[in-house]
């Protein structure tokens, strides 16, 4: 277990998880084992996750009651919140309770995991409890159904080394090493490159009125695997370290998250409450259809356009921390960006450029402006 500033939010369940095996005993703790595992892109970020602490309580992947707990009710079976079921996945039948697995990711040994538990969930369910929908139209009932194994395993980890990734991921504990002591810490969560808009929205979460004088936000992008047309992590890992040197505003730390999303709207408002306030947030920003995705067939939105904010809302509480509203701010020509209230209210003139104007631009080496987009962004999205 790891200490941590006790002036800062103490870790979800009041300790922070180090699963790290001492330097001196992994070699000897991979040695005895038996089976091998490669994982997938997505193991390895909830390895990771697990080893660090970003999942504080868990110790390891949940079993069949804390999975049938996470499912049915968005809890642990020792009743604290969790969002979304944390589970490692095997077409293998031949691995048994009892036995020790050495996880393994792109050459690297990166865990053994101790099988305390094997089981075959049932899917439909899993779809139906944390997502809201069975449909294969949405991106993880699609990622469960066929991607995932058939069988499920749950255990304690081991951690012998973490991923080597394009993006350093500091751990738990490294960035709260970071953080202003006795202040609130704003997350800001994004899966995209930041634009204006998202620059001028996490800026302006520092004077909600919940938040401290000193406090600082956390910007903090989840780099693991997402939607199938987000632009990949590699990249938006080049966009921020570019905007980071930009802008160097001291009121803001930049962190990336080894997180693969789920798209899981509510549930997974909850589950990023969770691993940010183990990265040491005492506040969440959390945007308007957080994490929601649409089917490719309707256009129709999986969740409401509040549903998340409302779930925040709702635990936050129980949680331990605040949330912040999004504004909904617009950029206008009289005077920049306002909220969309404002702006229909003073009769402003409001300029927009949507998601496909951009990336058409961006493909045609248009001049995009500056108010929508960073330069420095633009020159990394052109490249890629």
């Amino acid at each position: 277990m790891t200490a941590y500033p006790q002036a800062l939010i103490p870790p979800y369940g009041g300790t922070l998880v180090d699963l790290m095996v001492p330097a001196e005993q992994r070699q000897g703790v991979a040695a005895a084992v038996d089976h091998r595992l490669e994982c997938s892109d997505r193991n390895a970020c909830d390895v990771e996750l697990l080893v660090v602490g970003g999942f504080s309580p868990l110790t390891g992947f949940i079993g069949p009651d804390d999975y049938d707990a996470v499912v049915r009710e968005g809890r642990l079976c020792s009743g604290l919140l969790f969002g979304l079921p944390i589970v490692f996945d095997t077409d293998r039948d031949d691995i048994l309770p009892g036995q020790r697995v050495l996880l393994t990711y792109r050459g690297q040994e990166l865990a053994v995991l101790t099988v305390e538990s094997r089981w075959q969930p049932d899917k439909v369910r899993e779809a139906a409890g944390c997502y809201g929908t069975t449909s294969l139209e949405h991106p993880a009932v699609r990622m469960i159904a066929m991607e995932r194994g058939s069988w499920y395993l749950g255990g304690s980890l081991q951690g012998l080394e973490l991923p080597r990734r394009v993006f350093p991921c500091r751990t738990p504990a490294e960035v709260r090493q970071t953080l202003p002591v006795g202040e609130d810490v704003v997350a800001f969560q994004c899966r995209n490159p930041i634009h204006r808009a998202h620059y001028e929205l996490f800026t302006r979460a520092l004077d909600a009125e919940n938040v401290s004088s000193g406090g600082v936000v956390l910007v903090h992008p989840t780099c693991g695997p997402t939607q199938e047309d987000d632009i990949p992590g590699e990249v938006r890992f080049q966009t921020y370290e570019r905007l980071a040197q930009e802008v160097n505003n001291p009121r803001i730390r930049w962190a990336y998250l080894p997180y693969a999303m789920h798209m899981a709207g509510p549930r997974e408002a909850i589950q990023h409450m969770i691993i940010r306030r183990n990265y040491g947030c005492t506040h969440f920003i959390i945007g308007r259809d957080m994490a929601g995705c649409k089917s490719s067939l309707s256009g129709d939105d999986f969740y409401g356009p509040y549903e998340a904010q409302d779930r925040a809302r709702d635990h936050a509480a129980e949680l331990g921390m605040q949330t912040v509203p999004s504004l909904n701010l617009v950029y206008t020509e009289e005077e920049g960006y306002v909220t969309a209230d404002a702006a229909e209210a003073r009769g402003l003139h409001i300029r927009k450029l949507s998601g496909t104007q951009f990336r058409q631009m961006l493909r045609s080496g248009d001049e995009i402006p500056e108010w929508f987009a960073f330069r420095s962004v633009v020159e990394v999205l052109r490249a890629a």
